[in-house]
């Protein structure tokens, strides 16, 4: 598949790229600097480009299949990347014709069901406290990519580390999952992959968690 992807640089971003590589697609990296992206193919476009500059999003977004967002704030940056990126990223597929699109968020802002006690009465109030902007920007994001009209999926870690990823994690729709206190950057990143093409998923959350 021919993939956009936005956050290129960083962790997951990063990850998406290099995964997406070896499994064959054609990627079009997209950054805010040029330079900060240390990964070179023959199937890899590096694109500079504002992500909250429509017209510039909806140039680089035509002509391809899906769009994965692995955006985030910077440490000490601005507090409302996700969801501005959101409305930008939205509204430029809309314009191009572009309508499957993978987000990541995370499952920190959200309780349900699916949370174990610890998690749902004392983890996430005091996770939710000290976060709270960055929260916000995610629900932000969550919201407009909701309403957006497009084939979004998003997927929600717990917390994220850069352990390896096994292929054991729990993955659950709809439903935070219980005891999920980790998940490896390595793991978002092959699970924005593999639910390119999958219809199931679409319209929907996924949690994910060791």
């Amino acid at each position: 598949m021919r993939i956009v992807v936005f956050g290129a640089s960083g962790r997951i971003g990063s990850m998406v790229v290099k995964q997406g590589l070896v499994q064959g697609h054609q990627v079009t990296a997209v950054v805010r600097e040029a330079g900060r992206l240390d990964v070179r193919a023959d199937r890899l476009d590096v694109v500079v480009a504002d992500p909250f500059d429509v017209e510039a999003v909806a140039k680089v977004v035509a002509g391809h299949d899906a769009v994965l967002s692995a955006l985030g704030p910077r440490a000490g940056g601005r507090s409302d990347v996700c969801g501005r990126a959101a409305t930008t990223i939205t509204e430029a597929m809309r314009r191009a014709g572009v309508v499957r699109l993978l987000v990541v968020s995370a499952s920190g802002p959200f309780v349900d069901g699916g949370d174990d006690p610890l998690t749902r009465f004392v983890v996430k109030p005091i996770v939710q406290r000290i976060l709270r902007e960055s929260f916000a920007d995610l629900v932000a994001a969550e919201k407009t990519v909701r309403g957006s009209g497009l084939e979004w999926t998003i997927v929600r870690p717990s917390r994220l580390t850069d352990k390896p990823a096994t292929g054991r994690e729990r993955r659950s729709l709809d439903r935070n999952l219980s005891f999920g206190m980790f998940t490896p950057r390595a793991a978002v990143a092959g699970e924005m992959l593999r639910n390119l093409d999958d219809p199931a998923t679409v319209g929907h959350t996924i949690a994910l968690a060791r």
